[in-house]
């Protein structure tokens, strides 16, 4: 390696090899993802990476010759495809956000079970994405939503609302990413708090709703997986939690209020604060849930939706509680601004950025 450094005398540029400067090379900055490391600490971050590699699981492994997607009718095939189309508006958006927690755990040297476990998060978005696309496209006979053209008027709904949820995300997406970098990985993975607590469960409870054996097994399995999510969100904040200094506790209930916001349309209902959608998007929504439910296709209820909505804010509250976290804002369960915890609509806006138009967004259909 060498240094380029400029002789003033002679205007000119030399190169100077490192070292002929010293025996031993200089330090390097920091943060950087050299030097490499392999210090182990946390056991539960251990724990969880071997879990990780027992329950491994491709997509394509599913009992795909079990599923008979002539014996749905086109409307109800177009409505189980949106529900997949849903989810994958957050799963390929966590992708992105994991990848750069990964890079951060690197350059400031987290423990080698750390990096590991976010790795394994990272492999079961990316399965949750690839299983997305198998979906839609068994169910569609195309390789995706918005170029599909739509058999029933009710599938052409819901195309819409394919469209305007993917214009949502790619402008949180865009929020995100001019976001102010955090250092700390109790600020990174409070973000994911609410979806480890709440889709364990939901997941779950699609499982038992569906007799569907492809979708029985799909759901099991990434119900497992947001298990694996929320344990290492837990260890990372028994780890670093006590000793959050009280900026830091403020930005992760913004972070966490700012989860809760983006989740809302899988999880629970789309909050108008965060979701900028049409007057008809709700009702379109609601029609297709009903067919995809009547074909039994586990979708859970509202009232369901809302009570796991709110078990999951108990069990938040708990975790925040333990570690003097302000509990954020959520007005959609009657929990009022909370303006010490600097978690109201003023704080969470930025993060929620216009975005720039996409080529599909003013296209006519």
């Amino acid at each position: 390696m060498t240094r380029r450094i400029t002789d003033r005398k002679k205007g000119m540029i030399t190169k100077e090899h490192f070292p002929n400067m010293s025996e031993y090379p200089p330090n390097i900055w920091q943060p950087n993802a050299y030097p490499l490391s392999w210090h182990l600490g946390t056991r539960t971050f251990q724990d969880v990476w071997q879990a990780s590699l027992n329950d491994y699981w491709r997509p394509e492994d599913l009992p795909w010759d079990t599923l008979d997607v002539e014996g749905y009718n086109w409307e109800e095939r177009e409505c189980i495809a949106y529900w997949w189309t849903r989810f994958s508006v957050f799963d390929v958006l966590s992708l992105p956000v994991f990848a750069q927690a990964l890079i951060e755990a690197y350059e400031t040297h987290e423990e080698d079970s750390v990096r590991k476990c976010l790795f394994s998060v990272l492999n079961d978005k990316q399965n949750h994405e690839a299983l997305c696309g198998l979906m839609i496209r068994k169910l569609l006979e195309h390789p995706d939503p918005l170029t599909y053209e739509p058999k029933t008027d009710l599938g052409l709904r819901l195309q819409k609302n394919a469209r305007w949820l993917y214009f949502n995300g790619a402008r949180h997406w865009d929020g995100q990413r001019h976001a102010t970098p955090e250092s700390n990985l109790v600020v990174l993975f409070s973000y994911f708090l609410m979806d480890g607590i709440t889709a364990s469960t939901a997941f779950r409870q699609m499982y038992e709703n569906s007799p569907e054996p492809v979708f029985k097994e799909a759901f099991k399995k990434i119900g497992r997986d947001e298990n694996r999510l929320m344990a290492i969100c837990l260890a990372i904040m028994e780890r670093d939690g006590l000793d959050l200094s009280q900026e830091r506790k403020a930005v992760a209930a913004r972070r966490i209020r700012s989860g809760s916001l983006f989740l809302s349309a899988m999880l629970f209902e789309p909050s108008p604060e965060c979701w900028d959608l049409p007057e008809d998007f709700t009702a379109n929504q609601y029609a297709g849930e009903k067919v995809a439910r009547d074909a039994s296709f586990g979708i859970l209820s509202y009232d369901v939706r809302l009570q796991n909505w709110k078990t999951a804010m108990i069990h938040l509250k708990g975790i925040l509680d333990r570690y003097e976290i302000p509990f954020p804002t959520i007005p959609e369960i009657g929990i009022a601004e909370n303006d010490a915890a600097g978690t109201g609509m003023q704080y969470i806006v930025p993060t929620f950025s216009a975005g720039k138009p996409v080529p599909w967004a003013s296209r006519a259909h």
